[in-house]
Parts: structure tokens; sequence; C-alpha cells
């Protein structure tokens, strides 16, 4: 696929989230894991959006479509952050960062992890993940 999928949207995220973690899926195992009172029909509605979108890719075995992420968590992690920054701090990744940190704070092993990339962007190699 050359072109880029539009964002998801939250409800889409959240069954990206449960592909993401445990892989293919049926509408029923999707459903399954989302910790919400979704019906069946309004999961099977979602996933049919985001097969025509291409966020995620769908194959019949037996009965069932299963159903799989066609897009990567990391890169739409980064669109999402790129358009929140954009939209919300004027392009801004430093007041996106800073707001982040002071809304939530971090515990000692994210802030160490924070430390990490830090030195790593101070010394020219970018995000190592």
């Amino acid at each position: 696929m050359t072109e880029t999928p539009p964002l998801p949207t939250d409800a889409e995220l959240e069954i990206l989230g449960v592909l993401w973690d445990r892989g293919p899926a049926t509408v029923r195992e999707v459903l399954g894991t989302l910790e919400d009172d979704r019906g069946y029909t309004t999961v099977l509605k979602l996933l049919q959006i985001m097969n025509e979108k291409g966020s995620v890719t769908r194959r019949r075995e037996g009965r069932f479509h299963v159903y799989e992420a066609a897009i990567e968590r990391e890169p739409t992690q980064r669109a999402l952050l790129r358009d929140l920054a954009e939209k919300a701090f004027a392009g801004s990744s430093d007041a996106l960062v800073l707001r982040a940190l002071s809304s939530r704070g971090a515990s000692d092993e994210e802030l160490e992890e924070i430390r990490g990339l830090l030195a790593g962007l101070e010394r020219g190699g970018g995000d190592s993940r």
C-alpha cells in the first residue's frame, strides 16, 4: 500500500491496540478484549470501516473473518503525536512534552528512559526505538 491511511479515531485506536497486542483476531475476540459495553455489530462495523481505510486487513478462515492491523503501532503513535502537537501546541514538541509530564508526572523508570532518549538526541542519534 502506498497511501497512508488517515489517523485512527479513538474507537479505531482501541481496536488497533487489541490487534497490536494480541495479533490477528475475529470480531468476537476483539469484542471480548475491549473493556466497555459495545455490541458485536458496532465492533464489526468499525472493523469494516477500518478495512476500507486500510488500517486493518481481513481474511476469511472458515466461517469467520480474521482482522489484522495493517499499520504499525509506533508510526501511528508518532503521527498522532505530530497531529496533536500541531493542533494543540502550535507545532511545539517541547510544549507537548512539558505539558504531558506536568499533568501526569513520570515514574523513576520513565524519567530514566527519557534521560536516555535525550542523551541520544544530544549525540545526534535521534530516537533509537
